[in-house]
């Protein structure tokens, strides 16, 4: 059964084999950061330029099509190497880095990036990769390959949304697992802790259900940070209402900044390729970005009355 000891193994194997990879991940160390308190809670912001290829990257269905796949086996480098998870995955290292320790986790087969299905999946990832956050990004919400399941990891500790979960407003108390509501001016998530994945999934489909979605969506849109810690399955749900602020697609540089929040936001550490957009970002800026891309409190509130209606 791989653990977190394989996966740690592998990355220090790449970094030695793979020039990008040991270049990527020295260069974390010199990363700028700066932190802001926004509500109570901690918000992060990291300038990373390795990480421009995933914040402006074309998910359009037109873009997908003309490009090959760099999550399908036949098209990573050959001194990638990765290691199975199950039959159905296969663990690689990540090589344009935002954690420590930052790893993606691809289907062995090309299918669509839809979480429903698959959830089971992640937690199961969680479990055996126990010193790893797994994260999944919807195809609509910050996944650059929205045409290829993929799941990422990285070190916990990182992300502040790892403490402050604890902030929420109990829902549901089952047997085996518990409903909370995380609730804030500038973010709404659902989080579940369950010592069963059965327990938890059963959760999971009742949001998923409720969930809105656009009419030309295949997926509501969501993104989903899953841990597990002392025997319990811990899933921060981020209800989503839009892929991109309004300043990604600002005409006026002045305005414009490319952010295109993905799950590592939504967990409290915002990426910023671009130096003058780290400069620039404020914590007003922050409060409006996550304002435009979640869910309103009105919103969440009414989502949390028909689940708890149904549990």
């Amino acid at each position: 059964m791989l653990q977190s000891v394989d996966a740690l193994q592998l990355l220090e194997e790449q970094k030695e084999a793979w020039d990008l990879v040991a270049t990527n991940y020295a260069a974390l160390d010199k990363v700028k950061t700066k932190s802001y308190e926004i509500d109570g809670n901690c918000w992060k912001v990291q300038f990373n330029p390795a990480r421009i290829v995933s914040s402006s990257a074309k998910v359009d269905a037109a873009s997908i099509k003309q490009r090959k796949c760099f999550l399908c086996k036949e098209q990573l480098p050959a001194v990638q190497r990765g290691i199975p998870f199950g039959e159905k995955y296969q663990v690689l290292v990540n090589p344009f880095p935002i954690f420590p320790q930052h790893l993606t986790i691809p289907s062995v087969h090309h299918e669509l990036q839809l979480i429903q299905a698959h959830y089971k999946d992640m937690l199961h990832l969680a479990q055996s990769l126990a010193h790893f956050t797994i994260f999944y990004n919807g195809p609509k919400c910050g996944a650059s390959a929205p045409d290829h399941l993929h799941f990422q990891a990285g070190n916990k500790g990182f992300l502040p949304i790892e403490k402050e979960w604890k902030k929420a407003q109990l829902v549901h108390d089952g047997a085996e697992a518990k409903l909370y509501a995380l609730t804030s001016s500038i973010r709404q998530a659902f989080v579940i802790q369950s010592s069963s994945v059965a327990a938890a999934d059963e959760i999971f489909q009742l949001i998923y259900q409720a969930l809105p979605q656009k009419g030309n969506e295949v997926e509501p849109m969501m993104n989903i940070l899953t841990w597990y810690e002392d025997g319990m399955f811990v899933s921060c749900i981020f209800p989503r209402a839009e892929h991109r602020p309004s300043c990604f697609f600002a005409t006026d540089e002045a305005k414009k900044m490319l952010i295109s929040p993905a799950s590592v936001d939504m967990g409290g550490v915002l990426i910023t390729p671009l130096e003058k957009d780290f400069d620039h970002i404020s914590a007003s800026c922050i409060r409006q970005i996550m304002q435009e891309v979640c869910l309103s409190a009105v919103d969440m509130a009414h989502l949390v009355e028909c689940i708890k209606q149904k549990l």
